[in-house]
Parts: structure tokens; C-alpha cells; sequence
């Protein structure tokens, strides 16, 4: 029973995290209308951003083996601050680029400069140790309770940033701000026509949800304690929230938490019930079916439900 309930905590704090990263997405395509192609970019500048803000800079023979850039050994909100602050500036030096292109070249762009960044921290060793990564990140508040009970404080960690979270995204898409971003997603030519300015709404958009992601990266990365170049790869660092996106329902928060929920279940625990019925010669490709099972996922939600589990709603101005 212990072992179920260790299972089921550190599949809600997964979930959580890609719930966060969902919300995040939802700022940019669900109200916006950004074809942001590089999530996993921005998951992986929060991630390291805040590892190596919380780390300590290695030291005698450690130091022939880890190479880092810097190590501050900040505490666990600085880095999280960091990691939000890291990828909001990003998002911005991307956005003065990419943001007056037309949307499929948006989500190409994007998604090149994510395997940019990836390829960067996999090449440069000097940076941030290159394909080996970092482990040993510190976990906040790990002395607080005997190691075996820590998943259930982070557990509690991570539900309170995606509360707040979901009621700061819930009070700016109800604010003026957030209706324009709807208008812009809607019709670029009326809004531009109401006077606003569409490519500074589009760039606050594109750095606020940024900013989001690169949280959920520090979350994850003090979560898992070691991260690494590979984990960052389009796959698991941007389709799958995507696909999560889809499936709870753009335009709406609730839609996102749903569906990162649903989709990390499927993910997480498809495997134990593939190899129950795959063949034992085949069961070293078992892991992929999953593959194929998110793939006809979104491809069944975009058929039968665009709009999600949970459909957008069209009024937004009462909370």
C-alpha cells in the first residue's frame, strides 16, 4: 500500500509540473494564437538556469569532472526566480525576432532555436558539463522529514505554485490585457483597428508564458535532482504538452490541468500494461507504444474534439 501511494505522489507531482508547463502554453496559443514550438527550450533554460543559480560551484577533484559556468548556491526560490527571470529574457530576444513572422514560420523558428539551445548545453562542456549534465541539485526543505516521506512536501511545493499560477493566469486573461490578447488571437486586423498595439501584446504574451515554463523547468530539475541535455528533446519537452493542450482544452486552465493530468497517466503508466501483453521477445520496444498511443490520441481529439475536454469559455469577465 505504502508503494501505491508513493507511485500516485510522484505521478501528481509530474503531472503538476506538466500542468504548469501546460498553463504556459495556454498563454501563448489558447489566448493568444503563438505557434510556440519551443517549449522545451524554455524548459530547459529554467532548468539549468536554476540548478546552477542553487549549486555549489564544484571544487577539488569534483572540479576535474563537473563543469559550470557559475554556482551561487542561492537558495531554492532564488533559483526558481532565476529560472523565470532567465527565460522571460529569452523569450523576449526571440520575440524581437520571430514575432512578426506569419504562424508556421513562428512554430519553425521556435522550434529550431529550442534545439539551439539544447544542442548549446549538450556541446559546450564549459557551461554546464555538457551530455553528462548536473545531479545532486538540492532539494528545498529536504531535511524537513525523513528522505522516504520528502515526495509528499515537494508534492505540496509544487501544488502551491500551480495554484498560483492558475488564479494569477485566471485574473489577467478576465483583465483588459487578456481580452485583448483574445482579440488579437481572434482577428489581428480588428484589434490593430481598436488601436493596440499587437506586436508588444504578442511579446508580453510570448515572455509571460516564458516565464511560466522556465518555473516549471526549476521545478522539475530540483524534483528529479539531476537534469541533462537529452531530457530536453521536442518529444518530452514540447509535444507531449501540446498534446496535453489539446486534449483538456486550449483557451482554458482548467482544460490544461485536466489534460496534463490525463496525458502523464497514459505516458506514465501505459508501459506496465503494454508489457503485460506484448511478447517477451518484443518487450524492449514495449516503451515505445506509448509513442504511437499519444500520437493517436491527438490525432482522435483533433477529430472528435477540437475543442478539448472542456471547451473555452466565451464569457470570461466574471471570476
Amino acid at each position: 500500500m505504502a508503494g501505491i501511494l508513493n507511485f500516485l505522489v510522484s505521478f501528481a507531482i509530474m503531472a503538476a509540473i506538466y500542468a504548469i508547463f501546460a498553463m504556459a502554453l495556454n498563454v501563448h496559443w489558447g489566448y493568444t494564437g503563438l505557434l510556440n514550438f519551443g517549449i522545451a527550450g524554455f524548459f530547459a533554460v529554467g532548468a539549468y538556469t536554476s540548478a546552477m543559480f542553487t549549486s555549489k560551484m564544484p571544487t577539488g577533484t569534483l572540479a576535474k569532472y563537473v563543469k559550470m559556468a557559475f554556482g551561487f548556491d542561492l537558495p531554492f526560490l532564488c533559483g526558481v526566480l532565476a529560472a523565470g527571470i532567465a527565460a522571460g529574457i529569452i523569450a523576449v530576444l526571440i520575440g524581437l525576432l520571430t514575432l512578426r513572422l506569419s504562424e508556421g514560420y513562428l512554430a519553425i523558428a521556435t522550434l529550431g532555436i529550442a534545439e539551439s539551445i539544447r544542442l548549446v548545453l549538450n556541446n559546450e562542456h564549459w557551461l554546464a558539463n555538457g551530455p553528462q549534465g548536473l545531479i545532486g541539485l538540492p532539494k528545498p526543505l529536504y531535511g524537513l522529514v525523513p528522505p522516504a516521506y520528502y515526495n509528499y512536501i515537494y508534492l505540496i511545493i509544487v501544488v502551491i505554485f500551480l495554484a498560483i499560477i492558475y488564479f494569477a493566469l485566471e485574473r489577467g486573461i478576465r483583465s483588459p490585457w487578456g481580452r485583448v490578447l483574445r482579440a488579437i488571437r481572434e482577428d489581428e486586423v480588428m484589434a490593430s483597428a481598436d488601436g493596440k498595439n499587437i506586436f508588444l501584446f504578442k511579446l508580453q504574451s510570448l515572455a509571460l508564458g516564458a516565464v511560466i515554463m522556465g518555473i516549471g523547468g526549476a521545478l522539475y530539475a530540483h524534483y528529479s535532482g539531476a537534469i541533462q541535455p537529452a531530457v530536453f528533446e521536442p518529444l518530452f519537452g514540447t509535444f507531449i504538452i501540446w498534446t496535453m493542450l489539446t486534449l483538456g482544452g486550449t483557451g482554458n486552465n482548467k482544460g490544461a490541468i485536466l489534460g496534463a493530468f490525463i496525458v502523464w497517466a497514459l505516458w506514465s503508466w501505459s508501459t506496465f500494461l503494454i508489457l503485460k501483453f506484448v511478447p517477451q521477445g518484443f518487450q524492449t520496444r514495449a516503451p515505445f507504444i506509448r509513442y504511437v498511443i499519444i500520437g493517436f490520441l491527438l490525432a482522435g481529439i483533433m477529430v472528435k474534439r477540437p475543442k478539448g475536454l472542456i471547451g473555452e469559455e466565451r464569457t470570461v469577465s466574471r471570476f
